[in-house]
C-alpha cells in the first residue's frame, strides 16, 4: 500500500535527511529499509548513507544508518575555521586569495589544495616544496621580515672580523718576541733547549709515530672563546690536515667545538698561526703550515682564513 505520509514539521535546525526532487512523484520510490519497502511519493534522502527512505526511516536512528554520523562530521569540518584552509580562504583557492611563493623567480601559488607552503624559520618567508630550502632561495642574502633595521653607523660582521683580525695580528707581533728568544750568540741553543723541554712535556695521540710528530704550543684566546684550560703543549702528526688539529685541540683544551653544526662564522673556530700571523686554513697540512716549536692559537668568530 502507498505511503501516505505527509511532510515533517518544518524546523530552521538542519536535518541529516534532506526530501527528494519532486520528479519522483509521479512514481514514488520503495523505502530501502530492509523490513519496509513501502512506496512512498515523498521520499527522503539519508545524507549519510545516501539511502532512500519513507517517513518513518528517514532519520539515521530509525534506518540504523551504516554510516551515522558522517553527515554531522563533514558539516562539522566545512564550518570550522582552521588557518590555511580553503574555509579560511573562502573556498577554493584563486589568483585573488592564493599565496604566491616568495622566490622572486617563482609564481607557484602555495597554501592551496595542491600545494603546501613551507615557512623558512630563518628569513619568516614562505615558500614552495621546490625553493623550501635555504640555498634554493638565497636565504643567506635576505633580511628576515620583522627584523630590526640595521641602525646607521653600526659596524656589520665582516667588519667587527677584519678589526678583530687586525687586532689579533698586531697581538701575535707582540707575541713573538715572548715565543722566539731575540738573536744573540746563543739563539740557537736556547731554541733547541726550549724545543727538548717541549718534547719532554708534550702530550698527545701515541699512535702518531715520532719522526711525524710537530711539537706545538697551543692557546685559547681568552675574549673570543671559553676553555677549561687556557694553554698547552701538543703534539700532531705532520700529515694531519688543520681541521683536525682544531678538532684535537679544541678536545685538549676542553674548547666547545661547533664547526659541524653551525654554518655561520660567528660560532666557529679558526687556528690562527702566530709566527705566520694569518689563519691556517682547514684543508692545508700540518707539516707544511707548522714547525717545531710554534704557537697556535683557537679563535672564534674571526672569520675565514681567505
Amino acid at each position: 500500500m502507498a505511503s501516505s505520509s505527509t511532510a515533517p514539521p518544518s524546523s530552521t535546525d538542519p536535518q541529516s535527511f534532506t526530501t527528494m526532487n519532486k520528479d519522483v512523484e509521479a512514481i514514488g520510490a520503495h523505502c530501502q529499509y530492509t523490513y519496509c519497502n513501502q512506496l512512498d511519493f515523498l521520499p527522503f534522502r539519508c545524507e549519510s548513507c545516501k539511502g532512500t527512505y519513507c517517513l518513518d526511516h528517514r532519520t539515521e536512528t530509525t534506518h540504523k544508518c551504516p554510516r551515522a554520523g558522517e553527515w554531522a562530521a563533514a558539516r562539522r569540518k566545512a564550518t570550522t575555521t582552521t588557518p590555511q584552509t580553503t574555509s579560511s580562504l573562502g573556498g577554493k583557492p584563486t589568483l585573488s586569495t592564493g599565496t604566491q611563493c616568495s622566490h622572486p623567480s617563482c609564481k607557484t601559488y602555495i597554501n592551496t589544495l595542491n600545494s603546501v607552503g613551507v615557512a623558512c624559520q630563518n628569513c619568516n618567508r614562505q615558500y614552495c616544496l621546490k625553493h623550501r630550502l635555504r640555498e634554493e632561495h638565497a636565504c643567506a642574502t635576505l633580511v628576515p621580515i620583522g627584523a630590526r633595521p640595521a641602525q646607521q653607523g653600526s659596524p656589520s660582521q665582516a667588519v667587527k672580523a677584519k678589526a678583530a683580525l687586525s687586532r689579533l695580528k698586531l697581538w701575535s707581533k707582540e707575541k713573538q718576541a715572548s715565543v722566539m728568544p731575540k738573536p744573540k750568540p746563543s739563539s740557537a741553543a736556547t731554541r733547541i733547549v726550549a724545543l727538548n723541554k717541549l718534547k719532554q712535556t708534550a702530550k698527545g695521540d701515541e699512535k702518531v709515530a715520532v719522526d711525524k710528530r710537530v711539537y706545538l704550543y697551543v692557546e685559547a684566546e681568552g675574549s673570543t672563546t671559553s676553555s677549561k684550560l687556557p694553554k698547552g703543549e701538543f703534539w700532531y702528526s705532520r700529515d694531519w690536515s688543520v681541521g683536525r688539529m682544531l678538532d684535537a685541540a679544541a678536545k685538549e683544551l676542553q674548547v666547545e667545538n661547533l664547526n659541524n653544526r653551525v654554518e655561520g662564522e660567528e660560532e666557529r673556530l679558526r687556528v690562527f698561526h702566530v709566527e705566520a700571523g694569518r689563519l691556517l686554513g682547514f684543508s692545508e697540512k700540518v707539516g707544511d703550515a707548522c714547525v717545531n716549536g710554534n704557537t697556535i692559537v683557537l679563535l672564534r668568530g674571526v672569520g675565514s682564513a681567505n
